[in-house]
């Protein structure tokens, strides 16, 4: 569990809060599973909106409770928890019911949502590019530096690797953009991934057999994301489809991810685009052969 300690932590005040508050953002991927699990819980909960698309991440503050500058970031009665997955297990362990992830399959699970989590620069590549329309990075050379030196730069105590990678990537995307080849090799991870659970769809209605679990979640909202996106679920994965339409249907899940009517605008705008220019996800990935 990634529960940061004493001495990672510079902004003090929130280690006197007590109950559950979760710092989260609309559009992140990340912070819609945990508020979907959240939903499905019936869990009460304050929410602490941080705001990416005006690096508001990147504060000093914000990197006082989160070294790495992401969210979601869980406060439970003091407690700070970094770590999408680790969260999950933190709320599944103080709220048993229903259950969500099954002692019986919880190594299986831990496997798959490492899987899920090693593909999440892979969405981060595709949402830029195919969602936001963006093929290089907002942030400075300047705002790069100010992240290198706020927060820490510890969890539980250690040098932070994680945010090494963030450097990196936002680095590399300011030097190189999101060329076509790199947007097609993300694709085609999600692309295979995709395949094996349409197989596994074939006998159960949940990824993981006969019940939903935390898997579920983890994949819808990288389902929802990426047809966001253009990815052509339905012709390609049927049976991922239709476990997709089911779990869009219910509202626990919808409302987590649907983007704002103005964003929503802006996407479609996006997606136009695309289309008259010959760059939409599935031209350049070679989805549509």
């Amino acid at each position: 569990m990634v529960q940061l300690l004493n001495d990672d932590i510079r902004s003090r005040e929130i280690l006197d809060w007590d109950g559950t508050h979760l710092f989260h953002y609309p559009m992140s991927s990340c912070s819609q599973k945990t508020r979907i699990f959240l939903n499905l819980k019936g869990v009460p909960w304050a929410s602490h909106i941080v705001d990416l698309s005006t690096h508001q991440n990147w504060t000093p503050w914000f990197l006082g409770i989160s070294p790495r500058g992401l969210v979601p970031v869980l406060v439970l009665d003091g407690a700070v928890h970094i770590e999408s997955n680790d969260i999950l297990a933190v709320l599944e362990k103080r709220y048993p019911e229903p259950c969500l992830i099954p002692e019986a399959l919880q190594s299986e699970i831990g496997e798959r949502l490492q899987e899920e989590d090693d593909l999440h620069l892979d969405l981060r590549n595709l949402s830029f590019r195919f969602v936001l329309g963006r093929t290089g990075s907002t942030k400075t050379s300047a705002d790069l530096e100010a992240y290198r030196g706020d927060g820490t730069g510890t969890v539980r105590g250690e040098p932070d690797e994680g945010k090494d990678i963030e450097l990196a990537y936002y680095e590399r995307l300011a030097r190189e953009g999101l060329s076509d080849a790199a947007c097609k090799h993300s694709a085609l991870k999600f692309r295979a991934a995709f395949d094996e659970f349409d197989a596994s769809l074939s006998s159960a209605p949940y990824l993981l057999g006969d019940a939903l679990t935390v898997l579920d979640i983890a994949w819808f909202v990288y389902a929802y994301r990426l047809v966001l996106g253009g990815y052509p679920l339905a012709r390609l994965h049927p049976r991922v489809d239709d476990w997709y339409q089911r779990l869009r249907a219910r509202p626990e899940f919808y409302q987590e991810v649907v983007p704002s009517p103005a964003l929503g605008d802006k996407i479609e705008e996006n997606r136009r685009r695309q289309e008259r220019d010959g760059t939409t996800m599935g031209a350049v990935a070679g989805l549509e052969l």
